[in-house]
């Protein structure tokens, strides 16, 4: 079985790996991806592709003859990279244009979380810099401002400083086309859920959380996530049921009512608040860095569940069976992020790392130069994960081989899933 992963970072390495692991519909599977990563190199063979044009993906996976294309990022997605994979009679993990909106616009997933009846946080969508000042005096501190469109996950400003609020609001309203959405602000602890739909049957994953935060304690500006664990032994135990009922599978209903039906994945972003679940946003691919703990806690080949997914077959499925196992994933960032990062600057230690028992290294803004020496060349380097019997063996193998990685000028917190295994 051939399968072709689009995309660049930790995540895509964490898709590749463990479809590489495991076998799709009784048979090994041969993994390919587009761009890649050095990481993601030594386990699939990389072909050079814009990960956006969707009839330059549909035309590299004719060429390999692949049974099933996975789309990482949610900017080819948005981009209608699913559809002209269709149309080429390929399977297509991932939604389509259409129905990616539900991460490429804010206010349209408010829209349709408003007819499907989920709960999730009262908005203002705004255009001009005066409806943000009488939403912002509407809903009052802490603010919360977001992009409607996509940003990498850096879209989102929560704040208590009203000038900060509005700068932030300028800088969104100021691309083209640009709108925004203020939101009241939702208390108590994220969670991450990641639902598999063929567009009518929803199957959840396992629950995570991530660390948005650039600093300990939740300091500093928001990142695309700098940590994540799995799982969640403070969660209630009906939350998982709770969400495909309430949130998932309405929101995949009116998806299909609408005529623009969502199949792959979509990632529900929770709030547990004082009263009760919200909904903080949905994506529709995979999050980084909650997949890479969440695919290595996963016992079920992943090539059977995503060509089931993008078959229309999900509900033929057994339950999926999960490792009794926890995992902590840290990310190191290189210097400078979440701002301009420093590239260029050398990695080593990886094989020391990856020695420690428990512990793989995953590859995100990593390349390789001319002589073979791999540098960083991105914001987030590198995922780090360790698994074990428990969250504090997982923290402390991740940890330990955080410890071996030298890379100058990085920065990770120390805090990832520190409370939650303390508990």
């Amino acid at each position: 079985m051939k399968i072709l992963v689009i995309g660049t970072g930790a995540r895509e390495h964490a898709l590749v790996r463990a479809l590489a692991a495991g076998v799709g519909l009784g048979e090994p599977v041969q993994v390919h991806a587009a761009p890649g990563n050095p990481g993601i190199g030594a386990l699939a063979e990389l072909h050079l592709v814009d990960a956006t044009d969707g009839a330059a993906v549909a035309a590299l996976a004719t060429s390999l003859g692949a049974d099933l294309v996975v789309v990482g990022p949610e900017a080819p997605l948005v981009a209608g990279v699913a559809d002209a994979v269709r149309a080429a009679g390929i399977a297509c993990f991932g939604p389509s244009g259409e129905a990616a909106a539900l991460e490429g616009s804010k206010a349209f997933a408010k829209e349709v979380m408003a007819v499907a009846g989920v709960p999730t946080a009262m908005a203002h969508v705004c255009t001009t810099i005066n409806e943000v000042v009488d939403a912002l005096d509407a809903f009052g501190a802490p603010y919360v401002v977001k992009d409607d469109g996509l940003a990498a996950g850096k879209g989102v400003l929560v704040t208590g400083d009203r000038a900060e609020a509005l700068a932030h609001a300028a800088r969104c309203l100021h691309k083209p086309g640009g709108s925004l959405l203020v939101e009241e602000y939702l208390d108590g602890p994220e969670i991450s859920l990641f639902c598999l739909t063929d567009g009518t049957t929803v199957v959840p994953l396992a629950p995570a959380q991530d660390f948005k935060r650039a600093l300990d304690s939740d300091a500093g500006s928001n990142t695309g996530g700098m940590g994540a664990y799995s799982p969640l032994p403070w969660a209630p135990a009906d939350l998982v049921d709770d969400v495909v009922a309430r949130i998932a599978q309405p929101t995949v209903d009116e998806m299909a009512h609408r005529g623009t039906p969502f199949a792959g994945v979509l990632y529900v972003g929770l709030a547990m608040t004082s009263r009760g679940l919200r909904v903080v946003e949905f994506n529709a691919r995979f999050g980084d860095p909650e997949t890479q703990v969440v695919l290595a806690r996963l016992e079920t080949p992943l090539a059977v569940v995503l060509h089931a997914a993008a078959t229309g077959h999900l509900g033929d499925l057994p339950p999926l069976r999960w490792r009794k196992q926890a995992a902590v994933a840290v990310v190191v960032a290189a210097h400078g992020y979440p701002g301009t990062p420093r590239t260029g600057d050398p990695i080593s230690g990886l094989d020391a790392a990856e020695q420690v028992d428990g512990v793989h290294v995953l590859h995100a803004g990593t390349a390789l130069t001319d002589d073979g020496v791999l540098v960083a060349a991105g914001g987030r380097v590198l995922s780090v994960v360790g698994v074990g019997p428990d969250l504090a063996a997982a923290r402390a193998a991740a940890y330990a081989g955080v410890a071996r990685i030298d890379l100058p000028g990085s920065h990770h917190r120390t805090d990832i899933a520190l409370a939650a295994s303390s508990s």
